[in-house]
């Protein structure tokens, strides 16, 4: 998932995934409290259509507003959600889950299996153009759908009457139970989706719930907006909050000040604030599965397609300096696949696995050899200088970030950096658009596993926008979704991680841990490091 983008397997377990400190158990909740948290996103909403949606801020709200199969709760423990139960069979490849019965969306229909079917058939429609149709891929007929070489219909996934739905799949996929708690895979009302028509979730009278809360006061381009609860959620006694007020920060400063004069009830910190605020009551770190990394339009600027000039770069770039320039919590990344996630095979980090003296040789900070390279580059692109466009975000901390890498880059290699910091909806569509040269951008695991980076950049991804490609990737890509053998997925996502580093396809920059202050009165927020971090439906003010 795009960053400013939880799960875990059976084996696999994200060490960041943790109730946030100043939470707890909703069963001492005060009712003698007004039931109302003030929240905050660092960027504005993109859409809240679950098809088309890419990024951590929208899927905040999705998994509020919103329900899949399965929720995920504290240290993504999957519970029920509009599935009461479910079975995989021996071979890993049919899934049967059992709907709860009565469940109904915000306008009163019943939500049922159907509803599941269209959504999922709507996502790999590839008419509706969606980025994520990739996590599909194992679904029967899933990829040569998106492809346009089979019929929608044809894929994988059926209701059995109203309350029973079955996944057939091409292959045992090992986290697909918690993938059942991404936004991507939650249902769609038909009836409603389609009297909106394009202007499905593009404000929130065109957005249907069936979570714990509704949505009010989105017009699609406003910075503020509420959650308010949702009466007709199946689980609504459980629902503590009578309302959410959201609102974008983008400055940190500006979300301090309202922080303190209790107006905000949780805010980030700067790295000066982490700094001067660690250790103060409600000061905690929120720890993610996310790396911030640049993106080269590999495609369109032949400048950039050459290795010895992304590795000039790379080396430029003190990445230490700059993840603690950022915020005091970052660690400076060595892999494309970020910290926290543990290798079942060996036990160990994979990020540390990732990490060899050929992969430093590029990935680490050194202006000497930036220079050899950066010479190298230009011989061989017959080039006395070399210009490049940076595109970044307008918050705070991404201007810190392009504001580095420009005095980097034009200080040890002389080439000349010239900044644009748009608002965020404005970035991820130019590069979508493929209309960069070098973008900042980061991503969030939406599941504890690399293959959550790692699928990004394989031939073919939608989000592989600079079209880098290496055949030794691709191989160990294909191999770790083939093999039987968990040892050899794990052996096989390494490799993967190691040529993209060695070759510098994206620039891996710093795994972000975000320092934040939270009020002591909020109890119940459940925090996870990968997927939609927040999950408000148990929350209470004490």
């Amino acid at each position: 998932m795009r960053k400013g983008k939880l799960f875990a397997t059976g084996s696999v377990t994200l060490a960041a995934a943790a109730l946030l400190a100043a939470c707890g158990s909703s069963s001492s909740s005060s009712s003698s409290k007004p039931q109302k948290l003030a929240w905050t996103e660092a960027a504005e909403l993109t859409t809240m259509d679950p098809s088309k949606a890419t990024d951590r801020y929208d899927a905040d709200q999705f998994n509020n507003v919103m329900e899949g199969l399965i929720r995920l709760s504290n240290n993504a423990k999957a519970t029920p959600g509009m599935a009461t139960s479910w079975k995989e069979s021996k071979d890993g490849k049919t899934w049967t889950f059992n709907l709860r019965k009565g469940a109904k969306w915000s306008n009163g229909d019943e939500v049922t299996a159907n509803d599941f079917v269209y959504s999922w058939r709507r996502t790999v429609n590839p008419k509706t153009a969606s980025e994520y149709a990739y996590l599909f891929s194992g679904v029967k007929n899933a990829d040569q759908i998106v492809a346009g070489k089979k019929a929608v219909n044809t894929l994988g996934v059926k209701a059995d009457g109203k309350y029973k739905l079955t996944v057939t799949l091409e292959r045992r996929i090992p986290y697909f139970k918690l993938l059942m708690g991404f936004y991507i895979f939650f249902p769609q009302n038909q009836k409603f989706v389609e009297k909106c028509g394009s202007k499905y979730g593009t404000a929130a009278k065109y957005v249907l719930s069936n979570g714990p809360f509704k949505m009010t006061g989105w017009t699609g381009s406003n910075l503020t907006w509420k959650l308010v609860k949702n009466n007709t959620y199946w689980d609504k006694k459980n629902v503590k909050l009578d309302q959410v007020s959201m609102s974008v920060q983008k400055t940190q400063s500006t979300s301090y000040n309202l922080y303190q004069s209790g107006k905000l009830d949780e805010t980030n910190l700067d790295a000066q604030q982490s700094k001067q605020l660690k250790g103060t009551t409600g000061w905690t770190v929120r720890k993610f599965a996310s790396t911030k990394y640049l993106q080269y339009n590999i495609a369109k600027d032949k400048n950039l397609a050459n290795a010895n000039l992304r590795k000039a770069i790379s080396l430029a770039i003190n990445k230490k300096q700059l993840a603690t320039t950022v915020g005091a919590a970052n660690q400076a990344a060595v892999s494309f696949t970020a910290a926290g996630i543990t290798d079942s095979s060996t036990g160990k980090d994979f990020s540390s696995e990732v990490k060899t003296s050929a992969t430093q040789a590029v990935q680490g900070y050194d202006k000497a050899k930036a220079k050899e390279y950066y010479k190298k580059a230009l011989k061989e692109l017959g080039k006395k200088s070399i210009t490049i466009q940076l595109l970044g975000d307008d918050t705070d901390d991404a201007k810190k970030v392009t504001e580095f890498i420009q005095s980097a880059l034009e200080s040890t290699l002389g080439m000349k950096v010239e900044v644009t910091n748009v608002p965020f909806k404005t970035r991820l569509s130019r590069v979508s658009a493929l209309k960069f040269d070098v973008v900042a951008t980061g991503w969030t695991a939406d599941f504890s596993d690399p293959i959550s980076f790692l699928d990004l950049l394989s031939k073919g991804n939608a989000y592989n926008y600079g079209k880098w490609e290496s055949t030794t990737y691709n191989k160990n890509i294909s191999l770790s979704k083939t093999t039987g053998s968990t040892a050899a997925r794990w052996k096989a996502m390494v490799k993967a991680d190691q040529a993209l580093v060695e070759d510098q396809g994206v620039t891996p920059l710093y795994y972000t841990n975000e320092a934040t202050l939270v009020k002591t009165k909020v109890k119940g927020v459940v925090f996870n490091g990968a997927g939609a971090p927040y999950n408000f439906k148990e929350a209470y003010i004490k």
